[in-house]
C-alpha cells in the first residue's frame, strides 16, 4: 500500500472519529447534529455541482439511503446521549461489515471465505469485549447494533446508488432527506433558538469533516486496493476509544479497548 494511500486512509479513519467525538460531546447533541448536517450541505453544494454527474436512476436510490441514513443520525444521536461513545461506536462499525456479509451471502448469494468467517468470529468477541464482562453495557450494544443495521442497510443501497452518480453529487443528494428531516423535527421539538444556540466551532467542524473524511476515501481509492483502504479505516474503532478516554473522561480500561482493537482485526480480515 502506497505511504499515499495510508495517509489518506489514516486520515479519513481519524476525521471519521473525530466528527463522532465532536457530536457526542456537544452540550446539547441533536442541535449540534443539526448544525454539522447543514454546514455540510450547504458548504459542499457548491462542489456538487462543479462535478455534477447523476442520472435520472439515481432517486429511488438516494431516497432509500436518505430515509436509512435519517433513522441512523436519530439513532446516533440518541445514543450519544444515553451511552458511552467507547461501546457504541466499535459495535456500529463493528456490526455493519458483518450484517453486510450475512446479508450478502445469506440473501444475494455470495460466497463467505475462511478468512470473512474467521473475521465474523473476531468482531463477535471484540463486541464481547467492548460490552464488558463484569458490568456489560447492555443498552449502549442494543444501540450500536441498531445503528449498525442502518449503516449496513445503506451501504448496500449505495453500492447500486453510487452507478448512477458522480461520488460527491450522490452524497449530496443522499443526504438531503436526513438534513432536512431532523433539522424539521429538532426545530419543531426544540425551537429556533436551541439550534442557534448550537452554532459552535465544534458543531461546524463537526459537518466539514463528514465530507472531508469520505473525500479522504476517495483519494486513497485512487491510490490503493478497497480492501487495504477499507481495513486501514477501520482504525477509527480504536481512534473513537482513545479519544473518549482522553476526552469524554469514559472508563477505557484494558479490557474495552482491546475489545476495540480486536474488531478492527476482524474487520481487516473480513476485507
Amino acid at each position: 500500500m502506497p505511504a499515499t494511500a495510508f495517509a489518506f486512509a489514516l486520515a479519513a479513519a481519524a476525521l471519521h472519529a473525530l466528527w463522532n467525538l465532536l457530536l457526542a460531546r456537544a452540550p446539547d447533541v441533536e442541535a449540534a447534529t443539526v448544525v454539522a448536517l447543514i454546514t455540510a450541505e450547504v458548504v459542499f453544494a457548491p462542489v456538487a455541482v462543479i462535478v455534477w454527474r447523476a442520472d435520472g436512476d439515481v432517486w429511488p436510490w438516494v431516497v432509500a439511503s436518505g430515509v436509512l441514513e435519517l433513522v441512523y443520525f436519530a439513532l446516533l444521536v440518541t445514543a450519544y446521549r444515553l451511552a458511552p461513545l467507547s461501546v457504541v461506536y466499535p459495535v456500529a462499525r463493528g456490526g455493519a461489515p458483518v450484517l453486510v456479509l450475512a446479508i450478502s451471502a445469506l440473501a444475494l448469494g455470495h460466497g463467505a471465505s475462511a478468512a470473512q468467517v474467521g473475521g465474523v468470529g473476531l468482531i463477535v468477541l471484540g463486541i464481547v469485549l467492548v460490552r464488558g464482562l463484569r458490568h456489560p453495557d447492555a443498552r449502549g450494544v442494543a444501540f450500536g447494533v441498531s445503528i449498525a443495521c442502518c449503516i449496513a442497510g445503506y451501504t448496500l443501497v449505495d453500492k447500486s446508488g453510487i452507478e448512477h452518480a458522480g461520488p460527491i453529487p450522490y452524497l449530496e443528494l443522499s443526504m438531503l432527506i436526513p438534513t432536512a428531516g431532523y433539522a424539521g423535527a429538532v426545530l419543531r421539538v426544540k425551537g429556533a433558538a436551541a439550534v442557534r444556540a448550537a452554532v459552535a466551532p465544534g458543531a461546524v467542524l463537526a459537518g466539514i469533516s463528514t465530507f472531508v473524511a469520505y473525500t479522504f476515501v476517495l483519494a486513497a481509492l485512487h491510490r490503493a486496493s478497497a480492501p487495504s483502504v477499507a481495513a486501514v479505516r477501520e482504525t477509527s474503532v480504536v481512534i473513537a476509544a482513545a479519544l473518549a478516554a482522553v476526552v469524554l473522561k469514559e472508563r477505557v480500561g484494558p479490557t474495552r479497548l482491546l475489545g476495540a482493537i480486536v474488531v478492527v482485526c476482524g474487520i481487516a480480515l473480513l476485507h
